[in-house]
């Protein structure tokens, strides 16, 4: 991954992923629309690296969307953000024009990245995301990244006050939801993950 370079990814500039854009940036505060970035950037750059063959603009929306549930006005209170989420892509996509199947992949995807590992030949962009996602949130495999590269990808979109905003979401999910995986993920050690996490010792 030594030769990785940010503008060398494959950024998707579809129509849709242009809409997807835009409804992440009207919805999302920013340093959770940051966040959903750099993981499509830690994605496609694991991706690309490891040879996985993935759907650029697939990963793109499923990045987009992963965490649009976490905001109030897209929250449930019947099922876990990840879920929601997957409900609100689904939406989107169908008015994208994007098939039932493709809509239904998104949906997978979305869910699938709250997984604690996902089979790369049944599902490379969920698979990516889970990994990205895990290295945005507690800094798992943030090694892998050259610290190039890492840098580049910080200053591009900040990580501003995403420790403290991320953690009061998912304990706000944990409260009101205590059997799904964002409950787990708290009764597990997040906080204390989190606090470790290289990401935010280097932004």
């Amino acid at each position: 991954m030594n030769d990785i370079s940010l503008d060398a990814l494959p950024v998707p500039g579809t129509a849709t992923a242009a809409a997807a854009l835009d409804v992440a940036a009207a919805h999302l505060p920013p340093a959770l629309l940051n966040h959903s970035l750099r993981a499509y950037l830690w994605a496609a750059a694991r991706g690309t690296a490891d040879g996985v063959t993935f759907d650029p603009e697939l990963l793109y929306v499923a990045a987009l969307f992963h965490d649009i549930g976490l905001v109030p006005v897209f929250d449930s209170h019947t099922v876990a953000f990840e879920e929601a989420g997957g409900h609100v892509a689904r939406v989107f996509a169908a008015g994208a024009g994007w098939p039932a199947e493709r809509r239904a992949r998104l949906s997978d995807v979305i869910v699938r990245h709250m997984w604690p590992q996902v089979d790369v030949t049944a599902d490379p962009e969920g698979h990516l995301l889970a990994r990205a996602t895990a290295t945005e949130v507690v800094g798992k495999e943030a090694d892998a990244y050259p610290s190039r590269f890492r840098d580049e990808v910080l200053d591009r979109y900040p990580r501003l006050d995403l420790a403290t905003s991320f953690l009061a979401c998912f304990q706000d999910q944990a409260a009101r939801k205590p059997d799904s995986p964002a409950a787990g993920a708290v009764r597990s050690g997040l906080a204390e993950r989190m606090a470790a996490n290289p990401l935010d010792a280097s932004a």
